[in-house]
């Protein structure tokens, strides 16, 4: 296994198969690269099957254990079944989808090997839902996360990225969840750093008070400073919810909420193990930048085992060491990567 100069080992890899996409979603900031988008139809540029295959395979040999497929959406790739049935044994393989081409293929996508899979739902309202995605494919995504149920991806997470346009439909969301079997919810912080839009920023910790105030459990997770909270169904109305004991309200009986706030958290970024893999054949070791970018060349496997032992050894935590808080309490650069840059 591969560990970086701060103890970090990589377990995990994030691949992006295309950065084509059916929706297009406000907040996208397409895996850290920005707004990349090209045509629909299947490009040149994206890594063919037994390039990702051949990657993995190499991912394989330092112990990863675990991929997660993304986008762009990845299932516009027609060969997503055969990358997932070809990825090594000891892997366990996850989805990040829209959703809307899961009817019909997500049994199909278990067969082959799918174990998790996260299905984008920003809100319950069909309008509101082509407002954020510009896209009028709301019943479909439905379908498809019914889909995915009925072929026994339980639970499904749903993604929703919190921001200005989107808050208010927290609460309906957490009901939601709270009311249906199968379902968990994952709140994502919005990273304005990434999508050159600060005004839409909200601030994530009014989200975990309100949660906090309705949980009957609260989670604290260590690794990634995350928390979960259990909500009861009709939490969400009532601030005295979280009253109710564990003995009364069994996990199974609740829906899970879970938070993920990088956003200036100096311990998400100490305990990173993922590196990121684009659609076109470089590996990338932060989602919050692009200056490590490292291209596997022809993707030979020599090749790919050189280029992701380098991206591992430059790894660097972003929050707490590639960006410092100076003495106005402000994130900025750390001098020392500005110099090592300056030099390369």
């Amino acid at each position: 296994m591969l560990t970086d100069e701060f103890g970090r080992e990589v377990t995990g890899v994030r691949v992006s198969l295309t950065d084509r996409c059916n929706f297009d979603c406000v907040y996208c900031h397409n895996e850290g690269l920005g707004d990349t988008r090209g045509p629909m139809d299947p490009q040149d540029d994206e890594m063919d099957t037994d390039d990702v295959v051949r990657f993995l395979e190499v991912a394989a040999e330092f112990d990863v254990d675990a991929v997660k497929f993304t986008g762009g959406e990845p299932m516009l790739r027609q060969d997503l079944e055969e990358i997932i049935e070809r990825t090594p044994d000891q892997m366990e393989v996850s989805l990040t989808t829209n959703g809307t081409f899961l009817p019909g293929r997500a049994e199909d996508l278990v067969d082959a090997g799918l174990e998790r899979v996260n299905v984008s739902q920003d809100a319950l309202d069909p309008a509101d839902f082509a407002e954020i995605t510009k896209s009028g494919a709301y019943e479909k995504v439905l379908e498809g996360v019914d889909a995915a149920l009925e072929a026994g991806l339980d639970p499904v997470k749903l993604n929703m990225v919190v921001f200005k346009h989107t808050a208010g439909y927290v609460p309906e969301m957490v009901d939601h969840v709270a009311k249906h079997d199968g379902l968990q919810l994952q709140l994502i912080e919005y990273m304005p750093e990434l999508t050159g839009k600060p005004e839409w920023n909200i601030d994530i910790e009014r989200v975990h008070n309100w949660l906090e105030e309705r949980a009957v459990e609260v989670e604290h997770r260590e690794m990634h400073d995350r928390r979960r909270y259990w909500i009861a169904e009709g939490a969400v109305d009532d601030e005295d919810a979280g009253d109710v004991t564990l003995e009364a309200a069994d996990r199974s009986e609740l829906g899970m909420v879970e938070i993920v706030d990088p956003v200036e958290n100096p311990t998400f970024c100490a305990n990173c193990h993922r590196v990121r893999v684009t659609h076109e054949g470089y590996l990338k070791g932060c989602l919050n930048r692009n200056d490590d970018l490292k291209s596997m060349g022809e993707m030979t496997k020599p090749e790919i085992r050189e280029a992701f032992r380098e991206v591992v050894a430059n790894r660097v935590p972003y929050y707490g060491e590639y960006m410092v808080k100076n003495d106005d309490g402000e994130w900025v650069v750390n001098d020392e990567y500005i110099e090592k840059y300056a030099q390369a």
